[in-house]
């Protein structure tokens, strides 16, 4: 039994340190995806709690009634629309700490693109981390699979413009897990009984580095002081990671927030090292 709770003193306002550069809103997010992850995997009849203290002036406590709370997130986070993904509980972290936008698959859209450039353009004065964050087992990225492997499917997909917006971003992210999966296992390897696991798999975290690497493009010149990272929230360890490991075997190094690839070099060799993981071989084989 676990219970995460909210808590903000009205006759008490804090006055939380904001972390002062990308690297240290990095470790922040992740400290507190780890304590998450412990907290909802562990099984046990002793209750546990979390408790997450945050000023309540960010819900407009203590103000006049005529002035809303200013808004002083410390990071903006891309992340896919899927309901199980709740981003401010993903990483024990309270109300005004994200500025978050979400849409499904997490793809990088001029919408989605236009909202972090008001993040990074608005909030000067905090935010210090760009964060796109995948998941494991994505609707959008699985469809993507599917239209790759089964063609025809695109036809039936192709006269509804807003899906095939979304769609047409992933299979960049599609055909790079295909090109490595077949660079490190063979051509056969498309025969292997776990291949479209595989490809879903390695195609999620592909597509998240894809998105950081344009967003990171986008901004590298103007906002040279702000930092983007990358991960995947794995649904059953609750753990955000690089899916090289099964979950169990997972070591901190994996479980962390990545810089995306520097070049498009860079990104095959990402590829290659995800698609060589023990994770995705293990995959390969199942039945």
């Amino acid at each position: 039994m676990f219970e995460i709770i909210y808590r903000f003193d009205p006759e008490s306002p804090l006055n939380p340190k904001l972390p002062s550069t990308a690297e240290e809103a990095r470790r922040y997010l992740v400290q507190g995806n780890r304590d998450f992850a412990r907290l909802t995997t562990q099984r046990s009849k002793q209750k546990r709690s979390r408790v997450i203290s945050f000023d309540p002036r960010a819900l407009g406590w203590g103000l006049p009634v005529k002035d809303a709370p200013v808004q002083v997130p410390f990071a903006a986070v891309l992340g896919c629309a899927d309901a199980r993904v709740p981003t401010e509980m993903v990483f024990c972290k309270g109300c005004n700490d994200l500025f978050v936008v979400r849409v499904a698959g997490n793809v990088l859209g001029d919408e989605c693109l236009g909202s972090l450039r008001y993040a990074v353009h608005h909030f000067p004065g905090t935010l210090k981390l760009l964060v796109v964050l995948a998941h494991s087992k994505c609707g959008a990225v699985t469809e993507a699979v599917d239209i790759y492997l089964e063609p025809r499917r695109y036809l039936a997909m192709a006269t509804d413009h807003s899906i095939r917006a979304i769609e047409d971003q992933i299979l960049v992210a599609v055909r790079a897990a295909a090109i490595a999966l077949d660079a490190v296992n063979g051509p056969d390897v498309i025969r292997k009984p776990g291949y479209r696991a595989a490809m879903i798999e390695a195609a999620v975290v592909l597509n998240a580095a894809w998105s950081a690497y344009c967003l990171q493009k986008e901004l590298r010149d103007s906002f040279p002081h702000i930092g983007v990272v990358f991960g995947t929230y794995d649904l059953v360890s609750h753990q955000v990671r690089l899916p090289l490991s099964p979950p169990g075997e997972l070591t901190d190094a994996e479980n962390d927030l990545f810089s995306p690839p520097a070049d498009v070099e860079g990104f095959r060799q990402l590829a290659a090292q995800v698609c060589g993981g023990k994770l995705i071989q293990n995959l390969l084989s199942r039945k």
